[in-house]
């Protein structure tokens, strides 16, 4: 009986120590592969910092999940926005309701191969020496910021959560997208050369809009609506399918089907603390798309250097590095973010009334058009 309970003993403390040993294994652990957690990894691991990384996701873009769209400004932050075009974007024309088009010329961007660009971002952080790992989900996080995936625990000093909309580490510190769009989007033939992005405005699309974004010889037409308005995507999606058809634009064979939520609420708290790990948000997770355009790649880039910057700063023994994280993405994105709720509100006070926005009230809401930006 006593060796029997020796034994009992020393197996649990066997357990204990290495756990003990996995849970202190990585300065980092970073929950997302995208955009985010890949610039994220990518520059603790240059920092020498030792880095682990999960995606649920089977390899790094797989599903695309995303209109591929990204501003001209892009390529000053990653040479992927580069490596991964598929081609040049000039214009924007707006479709409001019925009437022709509206077009911008300042809008300029590139079309990318989303695929492509996740897996060279994810690529890069493997060559700083991150681990990234995919096909694995998050198990489990306590408050004593022990993290749970595949069968071992980790006790990191920095947690980063790059993990979207849904974030679970956002959960874990109380920071929730409570706001959210719901996307669907199908990829089609495109039957004539374009080199802008059009945009459908319509009272039908209540909280979001249609679109239209070539890519070569194909094309991906989608459509975002309020959470709450998610049944109707799929019958709306098709009628603007068959207009598109009607035109002579786009073919009948639909080769991807894809969709997922936007952040709709603005920038949360992106900074927490789990027992004695620093946890920081960062892209969908902190609530940084902008809920008019569904744009989100390229803030999504910068706050996962700029939480990397504060895990190291943090790890060297600055305490104030998470609020200065918060401090920055406020000034970096802040303004921008409440202009955009702003307009979404304003347009949700209008339903709510019982009244279809008018096309004037739908153009104020819009980018391309100066009254937004007053």
């Amino acid at each position: 009986m006593l060796d029997q309970t020796w034994h009992r003993r020393a197996l649990v403390e066997s357990i204990r120590r290495m756990t003990t040993q996995m849970a202190t294994e990585y300065d980092a652990v970073i929950v997302g592969l995208g955009p985010a957690g890949a610039s994220a990894a990518t520059a603790l691991a240059k920092a020498g910092y030792r880095v682990f990384a999960i995606d649920r996701k089977p390899a790094p873009g797989t599903p695309v999940q995303c209109a591929e769209f990204v501003p001209m400004m892009m390529g000053n932050e990653t040479k992927m926005a580069v490596t991964a075009s598929v081609q040049p974007i000039a214009d924007m024309f707006t479709f409001v309701e019925q009437e022709a088009p509206d077009q911008a010329c300042n809008f300029s961007g590139r079309m990318i191969d989303r695929k492509a660009f996740d897996a060279g971002l994810v690529a890069e952080a493997e060559t700083a020496g991150a681990r990234c790992h995919f096909a694995s989900n998050l198990e489990a996080i306590s408050q004593d910021g022990i993290i749970t995936c595949g069968g071992k625990s980790f006790r990191p000093k920095i947690i980063i959560g790059a993990d979207g909309p849904h974030s679970s580490i956002g959960a874990a510190i109380g920071s929730i997208n409570k706001d959210v769009l719901e996307t669907r989007q199908i990829t089609v033939p495109l039957l004539k050369p374009h080199q802008g992005t059009d945009i459908f405005l319509s009272a039908d699309y209540p909280g979001g809009y249609g679109w239209l974004f070539p890519k070569g010889d194909k094309a991906n037409i989608g459509l975002g609506l309020d959470h709450d308005q998610r049944d109707q995507l799929k019958p709306l999606l098709e009628d603007l399918h068959q207009r598109l058809m009607d035109e002579a634009r786009v073919g009948s064979e639909i080769s991807y089907h894809t969709g997922g939520a936007i952040p709709a609420g603005g920038l949360l708290k992106p900074q927490g603390r789990l027992g004695e790990s620093l946890a920081l948000l960062a892209g969908d997770a902190a609530g940084l798309t902008n809920c008019i355009t569904g744009a989100g790649i390229a803030a999504a880039i910068i706050s996962g250097k700029l939480a990397a910057e504060a895990a190291i700063a943090f790890l060297e023994g600055d305490k104030d590095a998470a609020e200065d994280y918060a401090e920055d993405l406020q000034d970096m994105f802040g303004a921008a973010l409440t202009r955009a709720c702003q307009h979404r509100q304003k347009l949700k006070t209008i339903r709510q009334s019982k009244h279809a926005p008018s096309p004037a009230h739908l153009r104020n809401s819009w980018i391309a058009y100066p009254q937004y930006w007053h």
